[in-house]
């Protein structure tokens, strides 16, 4: 099986389907600003002509025409992306099919079948229904008074905090999206098994639901570390009759496990990916399944206050709750997007899971993205008290977004969740998953810089009963 053994290596055999212009980067000594691309297509700003010698302009106005220049920018590149990564699974240079010979034609039959589901209308019917009466959506766009009054300022004012309550889904976490479609697809291409793996064991429970629901034999992989911490979980996933693997180490490890479980039953398996990375199509299916999230926010923002959210704020691990929230809003260029990585004991101290913040680009897993690796290209040991947020790359269009300025990513260390985690128990009387409450403690920062009254919505991405005895043995002395 030697084409197992180079999944985790970076000699991987690069399938293009389709040929298309790549935007190069600009170099960090530019005029521009580094998230500035260059394209064979003249910039927009060089049109502008702006001349500030013989006074036509004054500095006001020319710092709108920039920031229009770069808002018409981006807007194209995202636009060109989007007509292009369906057929190549590139995202700007990020993405890709990086794997060897032998699951080509597997991934081409899966990106062929992905694209004939998004226009049968009879499986989106079937898939509308499931989501309404089994996962039970649309889940609340949650006013979180107690909690916005808490990062008041001394005046009074400050951004009105929503929570996107996907906590609330079945399976207590926004996983089941994703699981509950592609458990649909692997019916419908016969498939009897699915393969999985899980860090949190979030995505293990989805997946578990789903495989019970549809009648498809089921087997978790789980790192020997995420089991211990996430027991409880793990005895979720055996009562829905999965087939739980432990894999020495964490997520890292149960995905390449996992990987290499699939590629010896191809024909009648199915890895059913959880998050945005990945070889194409995984990370566009993943997004797509997931986006119904920021499909109901924006109708529930337009009900609640007529109009859209200024800020949106979720955690980064691979990416799925993120892009789902996300990418309904990436073209309105007046919402900010903001995603919260895993800082763990902080950045300096390099025990973190800071992939966006710290990573550098290669390979891994099937696809090019930004990764903690050593100067030699090898993978560095994620940490996160957040088990789903404890993996060494991040989606490649999450990627794609942060060179181009159009997401904007920060990090909260493990301290600060746990401290987030217990304010929003306190305050909201909602248990967040400690993923979730990377994206909660980052408000700390933010709310100050806001206007009176932004509305400001974060994704809730999953229940945090799993986390109760992490964050009481983590802060005995606030429970004394």
């Amino acid at each position: 099986m030697a084409s197992t053994n180079c999944l985790n290596e970076f000699s991987f055999q690069y399938a293009n389907n389709l040929s298309f212009h790549k935007p190069e980067f600009s170099p960090s000594n530019s005029s521009f600003p580094s998230h500035m691309l260059k394209t064979n297509r003249a910039p927009t700003l060089c049109s502008l002509k702006l001349n500030q010698d013989r006074g036509t302009s004054t500095e006001h106005n020319r710092r709108e025409l920039l920031t229009a220049s770069r808002t018409s920018e981006v807007l194209h590149l995202i636009d060109r992306t989007e007509e292009t990564s369906f057929i190549t699974g590139k995202f700007g240079r990020y993405g890709g099919i990086f794997v060897p010979e032998t699951l080509i034609s597997s991934l081409n039959k899966l990106a062929a079948e992905f694209y004939l589901i998004l226009r049968d209308p009879q499986f989106q019917e079937e898939l509308a229904t499931v989501l309404r009466d089994y996962v039970g959506r649309e889940t609340p766009l949650y006013f979180a008074q107690r909690l916005t009054d808490y990062y008041k300022n001394c005046r009074g004012g400050g951004p009105d905090i929503y929570l996107k309550r996907e906590d609330l889904n079945h399976g207590g976490a926004h996983k089941i999206n994703n699981a509950v479609a592609q458990a649909m697809l692997a019916k419908r291409m016969a498939r009897k098994s699915v393969i999985a793996a899980t860090g949190a064991g979030q995505h293990g429970v989805a997946t578990a639901a789903a495989c019970a629901k549809y009648g498809l034999e089921c087997t978790i992989f789980m790192g020997d570390v995420d089991m211990e911490r996430q027991s409880a979980n793990v005895l979720l996933m055996k009562h829905l009759g999965a087939q739980v693997k432990s894999v020495q180490g964490t997520l890292k490890d149960a995905t390449s496990e996992a990987i290499r479980n699939w590629v010896e039953d191809l024909e009648c398996s199915y890895y059913l990916s959880g998050t945005a990375v990945g070889p194409h199509p995984c990370p566009s299916m993943v997004r797509e399944f997931q986006s119904v999230i920021g499909r109901e926010t924006r109708k529930q923002a337009m009900e609640k206050w007529s109009g859209k959210p200024d800020v949106l704020v979720a955690c980064v691990g691979g990416g799925s709750n993120a892009l789902g929230l996300f990418h309904e809003f990436v073209r309105d260029d007046e919402v900010r997007l903001i995603g919260v990585e895993a800082g763990g004991y902080g950045i300096e101290s390099g025990k973190h899971s800071a992939t966006l913040a710290k990573g550098e680009v290669g390979v891994y897993h099937g696809a090019m993205s930004y990764l903690l690796q050593d100067d030699e290209g090898q993978i560095i040991g994620p940490h996160s008290i957040g088990a789903g947020l404890e993996y060494p790359g991040v989606s490649p269009e999450l990627s794609f977004l942060k060179d181009i300025g159009r997401a904007e990513f920060y990090t909260v260390t493990d301290a600060e969740a746990l401290d987030a985690y217990g304010l929003l128990c306190r305050l909201e009387g909602i248990f967040p998953a400690l993923e979730a409450a990377h994206a909660l403690a980052y408000l700390e920062r933010l709310c100050p810089t806001l206007p009176d009254g932004s509305k400001v919505v974060v994704c809730c991405s999953g229940r945090g009963e799993k986390d109760a005895a992490t964050v009481f043995n983590q802060l005995p002395q606030k429970h004394t």
